[in-house]
């Protein structure tokens, strides 16, 4: 399976950002894959902001909850996450990836990752 990132850039405080996924590579598996965004920051661990399962059901950390959005395209083998009201602390390289477990208690599903997309907060 491969992971392709897009959609990072530079925003001030109070900005917005769309990310974008495309999974390929999936054998035709991408519509029953619970999926993930993920975010590391200088010096942290990579953690999971947001997840959406295969039936559309989405859950979030309590620091992105209702400002960030995640979505998915069947259609199109992509998920995005519209990021609004960004913050100093939402800068990070973000990455998509399947998730195994509950989203409270996941880990990826694959050990691939993509490159990531660089989001970067500062007036």
């Amino acid at each position: 399976v491969r992971f392709v990132e897009s959609g990072g850039g530079e925003v001030q405080p109070g900005g917005s950002l769309r990310l974008s996924c495309i999974v390929s590579d999936h054998g035709h598996m991408f519509p029953a894959y619970d999926m993930g965004w993920y975010r590391q920051a200088p010096g942290k661990q990579r953690e999971l902001v947001a997840y959406i399962s295969q039936y559309g059901n989405t859950y979030y950390i309590d620091s992105v909850k209702d400002r960030f959005t995640i979505s998915r395209d069947n259609n199109k083998d992509k998920i995005e996450l519209l990021m609004n009201s960004l913050k100093y602390e939402d800068t990070a390289v973000y990455s998509c990836n399947a998730v195994a477990g509950s989203p409270a208690d996941s880990v990826p599903l694959f050990g691939s990752w993509g490159q990531g997309t660089q989001v970067t907060v500062s007036s």
